[in-house]
């Protein structure tokens, strides 16, 4: 694999730990919360530099439903980071405590709640719709997905991890952040940081299920397209 290729990677990896750690502010403290955002920040500014081809194909090429799909998932992670990043730092008490911000606190702590938890379900749909490429480099360099007994296996933990994830949106009551229907993110102390930490990872796999699929659909129904347009004009 190419040295870039696994710079990629690796961020893209880090990135998705950092994520979930944010997501425990009331385990990792208030200080810990705001150090962690801001390296996420920067390792997701790095992610566009090693990925800035991406940018200049924006306006090059047809686009597919698929692409589309993409560009439209990118376009809202994008917003959704910044809108966290900038209520993070009116908000912020410790890392940008230096900056002479005053006012704004309610407003900024409603846009924190609404992009945070629109963030993360994004970023598991940004995985999921490039969970593709993932499966093809475990592929080359294993040759176990191509067994058929390793791809029934594969998915039926995907669609364990899925239902799992389902349980866990619900229950973490992320419909209620993503529609504001609650300004306060409640947190259970009684259970256990470990479970914490598995629902969060199993509703990631929900969205990368969901976007894979979808994806792989999107992609089927154009080649299918594709395929009888050729065979009309035969």
């Amino acid at each position: 694999m190419k040295p870039k290729m696994m710079a990629k990677i690796s961020i893209d990896l880090v990135m998705t730990l950092l994520l979930l750690f944010l997501m425990a502010r009331q385990v990792t403290g208030g200080s810990a919360h705001e150090w962690i955002g801001l390296v996420l920040f920067l390792f997701w500014i790095i992610h566009h530099v090693l990925n800035f081809r991406w940018h200049g194909h924006l306006f090059r090429g047809k686009y597919t439903p698929f692409r589309m799909l993409q560009l439209i998932v990118n376009l809202l992670l994008l917003l959704s980071m910044l809108g966290t990043m900038v209520s993070a730092v009116i908000l912020s008490r410790e890392v940008f405590a230096f900056l002479p911000i005053t006012g704004g606190v309610a407003l900024a702590r409603t846009l924190h709640i609404l992009c945070v938890f629109w963030g993360f379900v994004l970023m598991a749909l940004h995985l999921g719709l490039h969970w593709n490429m993932l499966l093809g480099m475990i592929r080359k360099m294993t040759g176990t997905v191509s067994r058929k007994s390793a791809r029934i296996t594969l998915r039926i933990v995907s669609i364990g991890i899925a239902g799992y994830g389902l349980y866990g949106f619900l229950h973490n009551q992320f419909l209620d952040y993503m529609f504001l229907t609650s300004s306060f993110v409640f947190f259970d102390f009684k259970r256990p940081v470990i479970l914490f930490f598995t629902e969060y990872v199993a509703i990631m796999g929900l969205f990368v299920f969901i976007a894979y699929y979808v994806g792989k659909g999107l992609q089927r129904l154009a080649g299918t397209k594709k395929g009888a347009q050729g065979m009309n004009h035969r």
